[in-house]
């Protein structure tokens, strides 16, 4: 995994590579292909994503999001919906109001498809728990296109996904970098998200794996709902049991979560905070200098890409069956040559629900 993780020297090249596509016209973009496809494991190449220009006719397409209460999803509809139109196809959208949600996000995904869709994209709440869904719907004919989160099931038609367990382990490497075997331990307080989701389960194992051997002390793992209440709570539960915590690491909903929490309680200069993906809270705490660093898996790229694959699927086109963005680390030092238009929705955007 070493090998892919990047100093800050590279990562200001690719962030400033990252920005030159606009939103308009946002590729070719770099990414990385898997091969053989469904193991993050396999080798990978690097490759420039090219859409197709137009669909042959408008497809119905049903996206499933586990929620949309923060705006790291809101980027990745702004992505699915803003590609729709441009491929001039329809979409549904349907969300189903958090990680404990699993059964009302199956219930959702099954009307879309009794209601006429001819391809499903699915950001899963669970990594195994929509595998059944899945075989039953791939017995439909119907591609099945796995978003953002990562699901196991080997009956998916494409994947459209980073490895989150890279992108724990780029916040955990800028640590251990920072406070290497030797130095001084530094007490973190680590919050990876909701227990049992795909993307959870690597990312914590990912962050671990890169701290392992530094000075980096986890003192406190602690699994939540990525509301802002959920991981306010946490946060603060955290620091009441360990008031010598030095860093607050997790989803991007803990660090815009933790930064008024350790303001209000004169902590700010004492416990320092980092995300392990990217969000406009997240991109507004790095430039004030409240945030250290997040990596950005370009989140409005992987929904514009998913939407792709399911065209060309439907249409019996040539794809890459599991293909993700290039990671970057995203830090006070670099945020100035940093184009957020791959990552975020634009100020002002409003959820869309469906395109026709």
């Amino acid at each position: 995994m070493n090998r892919y993780l990047q100093g800050a020297a590279v990562a200001a090249i690719l962030v400033g590579a990252a920005g030159a596509a606009s939103a308009a016209d946002w590729f070719p973009y770099p990414v990385e292909s898997w091969d053989p496809p469904f193991d993050m494991a396999s080798p990978r190449t690097s490759v420039e994503y090219v859409p197709l220009d137009k669909a042959s006719k408008p497809w119905e397409l049903c996206v499933s999001f586990p929620h949309m209460k923060d705006a790291y999803w809101l980027g990745v509809d702004y992505g699915v919906s803003e590609e729709a139109k441009r491929l001039g196809v329809k979409m549904q959208l349907v969300e189903a109001g958090g990680y404990t949600e699993l059964q009302k996000q199956v219930s959702q995904i099954e009307d879309c498809v009794a209601a006429g869709a001819d391809a499903v994209i699915i950001g899963a709440i669970s990594f195994d728990g929509l595998n059944n869904l899945v075989s039953e719907i791939r017995k439909k004919d119907i591609p099945v296109i796995d978003v953002i989160n990562g699901m196991s099931s080997p009956e998916l038609s494409a994947k459209s996904l980073v490895s989150f367990g890279e992108m724990g382990a780029k916040a955990g490497q800028f640590l251990a970098e920072a406070h290497p075997a030797g130095s001084e331990t530094v007490k973190v307080g680590w919050f990876p998200g909701p227990a049992g989701a795909g993307w959870v389960e690597a990312g914590n194992t990912g962050f671990i794996g890169a701290v392992d051997g530094s000075a980096v002390e986890v003192v406190e793992t602690k699994y939540g709902d990525t509301g802002k209440e959920a991981q306010s709570k946490l946060v603060e539960d955290t620091l009441e049991a360990h008031p010598d915590l030095d860093y607050i690491v997790g989803t991007a909903v803990t660090a815009e979560a933790a930064v008024p929490i350790l303001r209000d309680r004169g902590l700010t200069d004492q416990v320092k905070v980092l995300s392990y993906y990217f969000t406009p809270g997240v991109d507004q705490g790095i430039r004030r200098g409240q945030i250290l660093a997040a990596p950005t898996d370009s989140t409005v790229i992987q929904g514009r890409i998913a939407v792709d694959q399911a065209v060309r699927i439907l249409e019996g086109k040539d794809y890459m069956k599991h293909v993700g963005p290039a990671l970057y680390v995203v830090s006070q030092d670099t945020i100035k040559d940093f184009d957020p238009s791959s990552t975020l929705a634009p100020d002002g955007f409003k959820p869309v629900f469906r395109v026709e």
